[in-house]
């Protein structure tokens, strides 16, 4: 499935909802559609031959269950302290888990989030790149 088909296919889905990936897409991203590193790796990996599933948090949130398989893979890793979001968050959100400050505000998670099969991988770094890109 092309990325425009993808989009079209999003944009009909109702309340911001994502479809769920086929069979076949074993690469997901999980991030915001505003953010340009998320933008930038779809970009790559499309452009590598993959097939790349894109899931906003923001307007498909995470399960419970979904955010602890990921909590249990980055830690506190997960949360980008350093992100204007984070700073605003109260005093009670800054002290609480990992999984309240992303369900409460999902802008605050670090990005992009890319499973690839089994494998998880976080942001867009040479290490990233270099383990999902052939080139």
């Amino acid at each position: 499935m092309q990325r425009q088909e993808r989009l079209a296919l999003h944009r009909a889905m109702p309340d911001g909802a994502s479809p769920a990936p086929k069979g076949d897409c074993a690469m997901i991203i999980y991030g915001l559609s505003t953010c340009s590193l998320c933008q930038k790796a779809i970009k790559a990996l499309e452009a590598d031959g993959k097939d790349v599933h894109f899931r906003d948090v923001r307007a498909d949130p995470f399960s419970e269950a979904e955010l602890a398989e990921l909590i249990a893979e980055f830690g506190d890793r997960l949360v980008d302290r350093t992100s204007n979001d984070y700073r605003a968050l109260n005093d009670w959100l800054k002290n609480s888990e990992a999984e309240a400050q992303i369900s409460a505000k999902p802008k605050v998670m670090a990005r992009p989030v890319i499973r690839d099969a089994d494998a998880f991988y976080l942001g867009w770094d040479d290490a990233v790149q270099k383990a999902l890109l052939q080139g």
